[in-house]
């Protein structure tokens, strides 16, 4: 059977998604807990390939075992016992055919959390990116504006990681939404697609806005460039979750 699942899972000790040789990965785990389930081999399939660090509150599978008997509906309860503890299957169907959860995608939502305050809260550690510097209204302002430079079909090559062999730079952003609550900072950017490090390369762009190092106009030239060096910083791992995968 091939089952189509969802899970999620806190990135803090995971080197990523995608199984690596001598490094713990979010398949590496699936692959086992599965495998032990079924007791046979198992084959993981994911809708992206998150870096070491980030999170997942939606992460899209295909689990594919032969002779797996299994239920769908009962699957997320059955491989519960075999899972790490920041791991988890929220809920499982049968997958239909011809389904891939990485090329049947329409958008993804990515999420990014700063905790803006001088105080670190131990309970926020790997989980989001603590920002000293104060984000003042004004700021908050700013990077509203900036943001609407980044909507549509643009070319984002200024927003892609130097050494990234993609050819096709090309995007559509559906949507960049900034927001606070109380000393958090919240940013939601949904896309077609997503370069390397693209989500993270933005928030730092937008906290150079924020900051007053750059306008919010200087965001339309920054893409025009195509120069990930007019860009901004490339923001940690720790704030950045996959939030929503849109089929």
């Amino acid at each position: 059977m091939k089952y189509f699942a969802i899970i999620k899972y806190l990135g803090c000790d995971f080197h990523g998604f995608q199984v690596q040789p001598n490094a713990r990965t979010v398949q590496g785990e699936l692959t086992a807990a599965f495998s032990a389930l079924f007791a046979t081999p198992v084959m993981i399939t994911g809708c992206s390939r998150t870096d070491s660090g980030v999170h997942a509150n939606e992460f899209a599978i295909t689990v594919e075992a032969q002779g797996a008997t299994v239920p769908p509906e009962k699957l997320p309860i059955a491989v519960m016992r075999y899972l790490p503890k920041d791991v988890a299957v929220v809920s499982c169907t049968e997958c239909m055919e011809g389904f891939h959860p990485r090329y049947s995608i329409k958008s993804k939502e990515y999420l990014y959390r700063i905790k803006n305050s001088r105080i670190r809260d131990p309970f926020d550690v790997g989980r989001v990116w603590f920002f000293a510097p104060e984000i003042t209204d004004e700021g908050l302002a700013r990077m509203h504006s900036a943001a609407k430079y980044i909507v549509g079909k643009q070319d984002f090559a200024s927003f892609m990681a130097e050494g990234s062999d993609v050819a096709d730079t090309v995007r559509t952003v559906e949507y960049l939404t900034v927001d606070r609550r109380g000393d958090y900072v919240e940013m939601r950017v949904c896309a077609d697609g997503f370069l390397y490090n693209m989500v993270r390369i933005i928030v730092g762009t937008l906290i150079d806005v924020a900051l007053g190092r750059i306008t919010s106009e200087d965001v339309g030239r920054i893409i025009e460039s195509k120069n990930r060096a007019e860009a901004g910083m490339t923001a940690p791992p720790d704030g950045l979750y996959l939030n929503k995968v849109n089929y």
